[in-house]
């Protein structure tokens, strides 16, 4: 054990989405080679892991834009061939500004690859994820539960736990008749998302930046195929985004993913807009590079934030994912940012196991953080100087914008170095499966 101190687990995650899942993924090497106990707490229920995993496509299923980067730390936690099957490739970005001469492209035939990304159904992504756990059969699961107190207590921390409608519980909370287990673990990960209880428990105080915009999130298609290309076009009220998407069975490939980004001021305009209405307003601001727009599925819609954990270690402690920050998603830099942590943690835990350091001290986790704080700072930075750049129509930030996407498209120096970026690449593997 990693811990030389008694614990129920070493290590407990709180939060099964992409990023817990995730993080369980990237642990299996060292909970197989170092017999790690680990868990993992989800506050929805779990897919029948018995059930055999059948790609049921959804037209209204929200999707994750996976840079080339998370392709590759993906393939090292021996995942990527479940996931691929039902991935889009991006071959091409395409940069515009409405109103205004210039624009960039990122093609992956330029850097020798067969594709600048992919864009993966964000259910198909954690139900492959959990499937995948589930094979390995090497954790253990609090599901559907929730952490309802977490408390560090000498070298360990510990979590009471609810669970509902699990009868061998040992306690009951009598106010909510839930179920509730207390254990401990020499590390936990807190992965349950930018409105995470539990950092508020343990007075992690995040900053924000509230961008005065609404995302509205639906799928669209289209007239002319996307042909694996993704848009991203600014406008003065902010970006608007495009990614393929493949339609199974379908030989013209029309559908794509959208993020229509509004000021919070228009939010009551365009809330109650029919399907037709919403098209018309869509169509101005893109143009008609994929021809009329023919459907609209189902409308979602959340408020853009910029959020960053000033204190995203303890002891004992680390957040990770949204609990850690929440970006912009203009660049659509957010879940590729998470992942490469949860990269970097998995590598650094099992420095750790191999140095004999309990998985939860102090010296460990700064130094998980302090391999990540650059390129924390850089994709945040990049994206938030972005939104303020293009989310507005003063005209001297105009000519600066239509300056930045010329060059681009100039110089092949700068334009391989936004690429790069925009991939996700130069960072360490998850140690392989």
């Amino acid at each position: 054990m990693a811990n030389p101190d008694h614990t129920d687990f070493d290590i407990v995650i709180v939060g099964g989405g992409m990023v817990g899942a995730s993080m369980a993924c990237a642990l299996l090497p060292a909970i197989r080679r170092y017999q790690l106990k680990v868990a993992l707490v989800e506050a929805f229920p779990l897919p029948d892991k018995d059930a055999v995993l059948e790609y049921q496509p959804s037209y209204d299923d929200r999707s994750t834009a996976l840079s080339y980067g998370s392709r590759c730390i993906y393939e090292s936690m021996g995942v990527w061939e479940q996931l691929e099957p039902h991935t889009t490739p991006i071959k091409q970005i395409h940069v515009s500004d409405q109103g205004r001469f210039g624009s960039t492209r990122l093609n992956a035939n330029e850097h020798g690859i067969q594709a600048l990304g992919y864009v993966i159904e964000n259910a198909w992504l954690g139900r492959s994820l959990l499937n995948y756990l589930f094979q390995m059969d090497a954790i253990s699961y609090f599901c559907p539960a929730s952490v309802k107190q977490i408390t560090p207590v000498g070298s360990s921390v510990r979590l009471v736990i609810t669970k509902k409608d699990t009868p061998d519980s040992s306690k009951t909370d009598n106010q909510s008749g839930a179920k509730r287990d207390t254990v401990t673990a020499g590390l936990v990960i807190i992965a349950d998302g930018g409105r995470s209880d539990l950092n508020a428990q343990l007075n992690i105080v995040t900053e924000q930046r509230d961008y005065q915009q609404t995302a509205i999130i639906a799928n669209v298609s289209s007239e002319k195929a996307h042909q694996n290309v993704a848009y991203e076009r600014f406008t003065a009220d902010g970006p608007v985004a495009l990614l393929p998407l493949s339609d199974p069975g379908r030989r013209k490939q029309n559908r794509s993913s959208l993020v229509f980004t509004v000021t919070n001021d228009q939010l009551d305009e365009f809330l109650p807009m029919s399907d037709q209405q919403f098209i018309e307003k869509l169509q101005a601001r893109f143009g008609f590079r994929l021809g009329a727009f023919k459907k609209i599925g189902q409308r979602s819609h959340f408020p853009l934030t910029l959020q960053r954990a000033r204190e995203q270690v303890q002891p004992g402690v680390v957040v990770i994912g949204n609990s850690a920050h929440t970006l912009h998603p203009i660049a659509g830099q957010g879940f590729n940012l998470a992942l490469r942590g949860v990269c970097e943690l998995a590598l650094c835990l099992e420095e750790a196991v191999n140095q004999g350091k309990a998985l939860g001290s102090i010296e460990v986790l700064e130094k998980y953080l302090h391999r990540r704080e650059q390129d924390q700072d850089k994709t945040i930075g990049f994206t938030d100087q972005t939104v303020r750049l293009f989310s507005n129509d003063d005209p001297l930030l105009g000519k600066i914008r239509k300056t930045g996407l010329v060059a681009l498209e100039l110089l092949p120096a700068a334009k391989r170095l936004f690429g790069r970026h925009a991939m996700g690449l130069g960072n360490r593997l998850p140690p392989a499966h």
